[in-house]
């Protein structure tokens, strides 16, 4: 099984990262591939971030149909471009933000997310709610720390672990939702200082898509999700237009 996890910032020491933590779940015989896009912002931070990310994050798609990978992870917990990405994709599309907070719902009958800057946090409610999850959230809360400081910043870690803790205290939930792929590597040591459960999206939506792999379960293409209709796109974007004459998510982009 290929699982190709798709970082749609382009900054590679975090895709390392979590293509690691990723690697950490997975069973044998699957391979992770993590990737960043060739085109794109540093990091997403902003609505005007997320949506100049997607047409890198469909190339990372597109080319991963191409190789023959059954499944992919999203992963940013804004979940960017996930619906496009699931009419491209043969295999299942998980995005971390949906798998995180679907994941924490199992373990208690609250959670909290912690992210990274407050103005991300909308975003994450709009998410909640698409999800069917918003009842189940306490609160999101933000420790005002941007992504590219959470690798080089040397009070980040304890910045997030306290964030935390006043989060689980504030919103008396029963779960914490690492709000951010750059947080993955510190899930375990958060709930051990903690004493709760921490889910991190970018293992969450990974097990999610080695299971959905392994049950032989995809996308439903009978509605929503079907192909898009062929059509030419100009400019620079004359590349993403897909093959006329095809139905199927066989379809490649043209050249």
């Amino acid at each position: 099984m290929r699982i190709r996890l798709v970082n749609p910032n382009t900054t590679w020491s975090m895709t390392r990262l979590i293509g690691e933590c990723a690697r950490s779940v997975a069973a044998a015989g699957v391979q992770v591939e993590a990737v960043s896009p060739s085109m794109g912002p540093s990091s997403i931070e902003s609505h005007y971030d997320e949506a100049l990310a997607v047409p890198g994050l469909l190339a990372e798609i597109a080319q991963g149909e191409a190789d023959g990978v059954d499944g992919y992870v999203v992963a940013c917990f804004g979940d960017p471009g996930l619906e496009a990405a699931r009419e491209l994709a043969r295999g299942p599309v998980v995005g971390i933000a949906e798998a995180g907070m679907r994941t924490a719902t199992y373990l208690g009958r609250s959670f909290s997310v912690v992210t990274t800057l407050g103005r991300t946090t909308g975003r994450a409610w709009d998410l909640a709610h698409a999800y069917g999850v918003a009842g189940a959230c306490r609160g999101i809360h933000a420790c005002e720390i941007p992504v590219l400081e959470l690798e080089t910043s040397p009070d980040a870690r304890e910045r997030i672990t306290e964030a935390c803790r006043e989060a689980l205290s504030r919103d008396g939930s029963d779960v914490i939702v690492l709000g951010c792929a750059g947080m993955a590597d510190l899930c375990a040591h958060v709930s051990e200082a903690i004493g709760a459960p921490v889910v991190d999206g970018v293992a969450a939506a990974t097990v999610a898509v080695q299971g959905l792999v392994t049950l032989g379960l995809s996308t439903s293409t009978v509605g929503e999700y079907a192909s898009p209709p062929p059509k030419r796109y100009d400019g620079l974007l004359s590349g993403f237009g897909l093959q006329p004459g095809s139905t199927d998510r066989d379809r490649r982009r043209t050249a």
